[in-house]
């Protein structure tokens, strides 16, 4: 049981946290989002907005049991992280976020552009094989085990999950309450970036920090998956986070 929440992100499962919940040595919660590991429930919209409905009920949940909460996210976890922190500040301990953040001068990557596309996001996930996408994750810095299982997970449930998500978040140009609700984010956060990520450059990551006040840690020469590239580095940096 545990006051700590890891949120994987797009197009991962929960065993991404893997290396680093070894290197910190502790038991965490590491749920799924719906439709990553199985079928979404019955009447679920796989939209911005029904994963944070989703989150925060979760927050509150495990508030109930182990009171003020740390929340981690990468990738889309770190963007529904931010937005949960920012509507039920009051939960949270502390935020952590990796390869993510509610910029609103940050335009997306090209593969979200893709799969914001009608037609053309569905092209690209006909013909996007598992064997293709444990290569992109071995290329990523993934071990050859944990790429062979990521890349397991991509079957149509969570390919069809994936085009709702980013055609709800408009392939990731946020604004509105989403970003101005950011002004009630807890002051305790930290942002780590990789400086090769190829989907969220590093000056992002540092405005976002810089514009919330929260401590900046990168790595040097890792991707966008740093947290699986250099687990006891940013094991040691959430150590340090959480003692503040």
């Amino acid at each position: 049981m545990t006051n700590r929440i890891f949120l994987h992100g797009v197009p991962d499962t929960p065993a991404i946290w893997g290396p680093l919940i070894a290197a910190l040595g502790e038991t965490v919660a590491v749920p799924c989002l719906p439709g990553f590991g199985g079928e979404p429930p019955p009447g679920f919209a796989c939209t911005k907005d029904a994963y944070v409905d989703w989150l925060v009920a979760l927050i509150e949940a495990q508030h109930a049991a182990f009171g003020p909460l740390d929340l981690v996210g990468h990738d889309w976890g770190a963007l529904l992280v931010l937005r949960a922190a920012s509507l039920r500040p009051e939960l949270v301990r502390s935020w952590a976020v990796a390869g993510g953040a509610l910029d609103p001068d940050y335009g997306g990557h090209r593969i979200a552009r893709i799969w914001n596309t009608p037609v053309l996001g569905e092209i690209f996930m006909a013909v996007s094989s598992q064997r293709a996408m444990a290569r992109m994750f071995r290329q990523s810095g993934l071990p050859p085990e944990l790429a062979a299982h990521e890349a397991a997970a991509w079957q149509a449930r969570m390919r069809r999950a994936i085009l709702e998500l980013y055609r709800s978040a408009d392939g990731l140009r946020f604004g509105g309450d989403w970003i101005a609700r950011l002004a009630e984010l807890p002051l305790r956060g930290l942002v780590i970036s990789g400086t090769q990520d190829p989907f969220v450059p590093v000056d992002t990551l540092r405005r976002f920090a810089q514009a919330h006040g929260a401590r900046l840690h990168v790595e040097q020469d890792a991707g966008h998956w740093s947290i699986i590239e250099r687990p006891q580095s940013i094991a040691a940096a959430l150590r340090a986070h959480w003692a503040e």
